[in-house]
């Protein structure tokens, strides 16, 4: 029997399997199938940070800084050797390569995926966190491009509780634990399609921010 991801066949061997837990199986899914690199992040726990910082400004919420990414295309080996050199690390992924996002509250998200689905609207993948917010997977660019877009088409001015984020930032990736707070969940998982080619920005900004005026 053997375990494919990303197209590549690999022979589960015992020693092999010894290094292949949950987390690392769950980094392979996204370096092998979804294609997106995977880096280790802090955890936090009574409100201190894994990193050791006494006054660490984004307790388990951001990269270890000895850390090692797991890159895009890794297989089931290598993402699973490579996972067990930070075990209990955070899945982090990076935004601003094969996405950015776009983030609200999660009540207002929420709406907006039934909304953008009883009007045939894609809406990518969208993950939903433990602080109240969903996170909707977008193109990359979306993050520097998200004023004018507002602005076009008269949202600008609405008080909206709408951010991008965009190179520079990362993500907490299901199923890991966001800053001690509970794990990040998917709302709408990534599939083959959404993973690769995310919807552009324009095509649910419309309806994030009837929601978010809503709200």
């Amino acid at each position: 029997m053997g375990f494919t991801i990303g197209g590549i066949r690999e022979m589960r061997s015992g020693a092999r399997r010894r290094h292949r837990g949950a987390a690392g199986t769950a980094v392979a899914e996204y370096t092998g199938l979804w294609g997106w690199g995977v880096t280790p992040g802090a955890r936090a726990e009574a409100g201190s940070c894994s990193c050791g910082a006494p006054a660490c400004p984004a307790p388990g919420a951001h990269p270890l800084d000895f850390a090692r990414e797991v890159p895009a295309g890794a297989g089931l080996d290598r993402a699973s050797d490579a996972w067990a050199e930070t075990p209990g690390a955070a899945m982090l992924l990076a935004v601003g390569r094969s996405f950015d996002v776009l983030e609200v509250a999660e009540q207002a998200g929420r709406r907006a995926v039934v909304r953008m689905e009883r009007m045939g609207l894609p809406s990518g993948p969208v993950a939903v966190t433990p602080t109240g917010r969903a996170q909707f997977l977008v193109a990359p660019g979306a993050a520097a491009e998200l004023p004018e877009l507002l602005y076009r088409m008269g949202w600008d001015d609405a008080g909206l509780d709408l951010r991008g984020l965009g190179p520079g930032t990362h993500i907490t990736a299901p199923p890991s634990d966001l800053g001690g707070l509970g794990p990040v969940r998917w709302l709408r998982p990534p599939l083959l399609d959404t993973a690769a080619a995310p919807p552009q920005a324009r095509l649910l900004l419309g309806t994030l921010a009837y929601v978010c005026h809503r709200s």
